[in-house]
């Protein structure tokens, strides 16, 4: 297929940082939205575009946790909201469209990863109703503001988790086939890719652009507690006392590294007029070929991105299937 998977050779790299590629970039009189915002690489995006000079809106389940780890942001603002729950992303979006500002800059970069079984009150699976389906429906709600902007960037991040499970349309929720953490995760993170797709070639004429983005390995944020240690120390990713190996020749990164290819997506003027991507290492990926994609598995280092998880035929069925999905029910 033609794709515009091509690397730009951006002078960025694995050990790059958000600070590094941010730096000379003023951000002042933008806005961003940053979800899962107050942990992890959400946190340090947070902080980066906020020292840049942008207002920084965190949506944030838990609140009063979310204030207490951002209290040394430099007033990042915090407002309640919850993937999970259609009506409270309704409410946010509803309050920041009330108060008439655009938006600039929204980083989709909360999520969940290899959980237990769980559904929404939906009955859609838990992975894919929070790592997808509530940031579809939040980009849908907040569309208004990110037209005002002329200019905005919709970040989105994905993971190598899509190397797991491509989206299976006919079993989305696990009601055929048996339910295995890393399946649900790798298909709501080529969700995550596809949606960026879909959602640059719809939104291209009113310049909404749109990324995604793997951002390494960065087992101390949280992410990775339901992943039993011995699977991390298999990877590579603890050493045999439990500690983080840090490594970003082989993606293993710390939580500066790993928010970089976020904070590029959404500011680097490398990237003007483009979109539509799947990016990592601060960079576009190269498309996994099929003569590549078996060194491409087992290295876990190779950059790429699988053909699945960027086609445009499979991105805009996932539109469709999402609109049906987050349809609001009188």
């Amino acid at each position: 297929m033609t794709t515009a998977q091509q690397p730009l050779h951006s002078g960025f790299g694995a050990a790059s940082t958000a600070e590094e590629v941010i730096r000379g970039i003023d951000l002042r009189g933008r806005v961003a939205v940053v979800t899962g915002g107050y942990s992890g690489i959400g946190l340090e995006t947070s902080r980066v575009l906020r020292a840049a000079g942008a207002e920084v809106v965190v949506p944030a389940r838990d609140p009063e946790r979310a204030r207490a780890a951002l209290k040394g942001a430099g007033g990042v603002g915090v407002e309640p909201m919850d993937l999970m729950d259609p009506a409270s992303v309704d409410a946010f979006a509803d309050g920041f469209l009330a108060s008439g500002r655009p938006l600039h800059i929204l980083v989709n970069s909360a999520g969940i990863m290899a959980t237990p079984p769980a559904r929404d009150a939906r009955g859609h699976e838990a992975q894919f109703a929070t790592n997808h389906l509530g940031h579809f429906r939040l980009v849908s709600r907040l569309w208004p503001a990110l037209v005002a902007a002329r200019g905005a960037r919709v970040v989105s991040v994905s993971s190598r988790g899509i190397r797991f499970s491509p989206v299976v349309f006919d079993d989305l929720h696990f009601e055929r086939r048996a339910y295995e953490p890393f399946l649900a995760y790798g298909q709501s993170k080529t969700a995550n890719a596809l949606f960026a797709v879909e959602l640059d070639r719809r939104g291209r004429a009113a310049d909404v652009r749109a990324f995604s983005v793997h951002p390494g390995m960065i087992v101390d944020t949280g992410l990775a507690r339901h992943v039993p240690e011995e699977v991390l120390r298999a990877a590579g990713a603890v050493d045999d006392d439990g500690r983080p190996v840090r490594d970003p020749a082989r993606q293993l990164k710390t939580v500066e590294q790993g928010a970089a290819t976020s904070v590029w997506c959404a500011t680097s003027p490398r990237l003007a007029g483009l979109g539509g991507v799947y990016c990592e290492n601060c960079d576009i990926s190269p498309l996994v070929t099929a003569g590549t994609e078996a060194a491409w598995c087992a290295s876990g280092a190779l950059p790429g991105v699988l053909p699945y998880a960027v086609d445009p035929w499979a991105a805009a069925r996932l539109w469709e299937v999402s609109e049906r999905l987050t349809a609001r029910v009188s």
